[in-house]
């Protein structure tokens, strides 16, 4: 019995110290993973965008705008870290309370309007995307020009 607690006690910190190691990210990784975030929302919103001008049929609806919210959720989680670099300007962090606000509105109204595809379909999701999907408000100020 004593030397299976010893091992568990030796895994235990042996996992300790490698679960750390493990779990952080360089900058350039943060940074990456941002930008693919950010670069899945700019291709979820673009297929909305060609449901709401008929040139595809609107069977994905729900899955582009649940898509949309999941991914709004997780580009503001990409944030917090504190990882200058990209094309996130160091605005992002010198005016925080104002980032997170408009990152917590982003969430917010791209939750409804995930929400409203499943009940109202296109076009209530059409009334909402202008107010939901208000991406430019933050790429002024918080976004390096491509």
């Amino acid at each position: 019995m004593t030397r299976f607690v010893k091992f568990i006690g030796g895994f235990a910190v042996a996992a300790a110290l490698v679960l750390p190691m493990t779990a952080q990210a360089d900058d350039k990784d943060v940074i990456d993973y941002r930008e693919n975030v950010m670069k899945t929302l700019e291709a979820q919103t673009a297929s909305l965008g060609m449901i709401a001008s008929t040139q595809v049929p609107p069977d994905n609806l729900v899955q582009h705008t649940e898509a949309i919210a999941l991914m709004a959720k997780a580009a503001k989680k990409s944030f917090e870290a504190k990882v200058l670099g990209g094309e996130a300007k160091p605005e992002v962090w010198a005016n925080n309370a104002d980032f997170t606000k408009k990152m917590d509105d982003f969430v917010a109204k791209t939750d409804i309007l995930a929400k409203s595809a499943k009940t109202g379909g296109v076009p209530v999701v059409m009334e909402q995307m202008v107010d939901a999907l208000t991406c430019k408000g933050c790429h002024d100020v918080y976004r390096n020009k491509k």
